[in-house]
């Protein structure tokens, strides 16, 4: 019977079971981007294309989103086969990517040049403090995240230049930074920060929770894992 796995089930195969991961999409999609060590079994090809695998190890196919049955169908199809354990992973890939995981492929996406390391702060944390560690960081920005991780504001220059005496990066944080998501195409991103003047997008994922920080100039590409091996 094919299993349906969600985004940390689908990391767990593939750390642990050698899992063989198959986008079910379009060859020009599967190029794009798709998730790391994947291989493409597009749905008009299935049977010729299954003979390649190994029916003793696990196999996980994935589409684009929920909203398609591709996945689901080329599942059904593999257990007919006869492979032994199937695999639907339904959120597909654009799920693994909101997540800010690493991928392969051409697309040039938020999670490629996302800073994963950016300075970030408590709300109750005195403003004193964090201005501190603010100055010495190149992008001159915090990102102020809750117990949870969850991303409440942003402090730069012109917050700590406006906070009162004694005040709490809560107190001085800006409550509606630009924020993106992983996936999320870089051109876009680039253009909507031109557009509204920001030099700092904060990259959340769905949750809210903090990915890193992408910032027009003054920030390096950092490449993803997939890129490093």
């Amino acid at each position: 019977m094919v299993r349906i796995l969600d985004r940390e089930s689908v990391q767990d195969l593939l750390e642990n079971r050698r899992a063989q991961v198959m986008e079910v999409l379009p060859r020009q999609e599967y190029e794009w981007a798709h998730l790391p060590g994947a291989g493409h079994l597009p749905p008009e090809r299935l049977d010729e294309s299954a003979q390649g695998l190994d029916p003793a190890r696990p196999v996980v196919v994935y589409g684009q989103n929920e909203r398609s049955d591709q996945s689901r169908q080329a599942a059904i199809r593999l257990e007919k086969l006869g492979f032994g354990e199937v695999c639907d992973y339904p959120a597909g890939k654009m799920d693994w990517l909101s997540a800010g995981l690493p991928y392969e492929g051409h697309a040039e996406l938020v999670a490629r040049v996302t800073r994963r390391d950016p300075v970030t702060a408590a709300p109750g944390d005195p403003l004193s403090e964090v201005t501190d560690r603010i100055l010495a960081d190149p992008a001159g920005v915090a990102v102020v995240v809750d117990e949870d991780r969850i991303v409440q504001g942003m402090i730069g220059e012109e917050e700590i230049a406006d906070a009162p005496p004694g005040a709490t990066a809560g107190d001085a944080m800006d409550t509606g930074p630009v924020t993106v998501r992983p996936g999320d195409d870089l051109a876009g991103l680039v253009a909507r920060m031109e557009r509204e003047r920001v030099r700092h997008a904060v990259v959340t994922r769905s949750d809210g929770t903090l990915v890193g920080l992408y910032g027009l100039g003054d920030l390096r590409p950092q490449a993803s894992e997939s890129d490093t091996g």
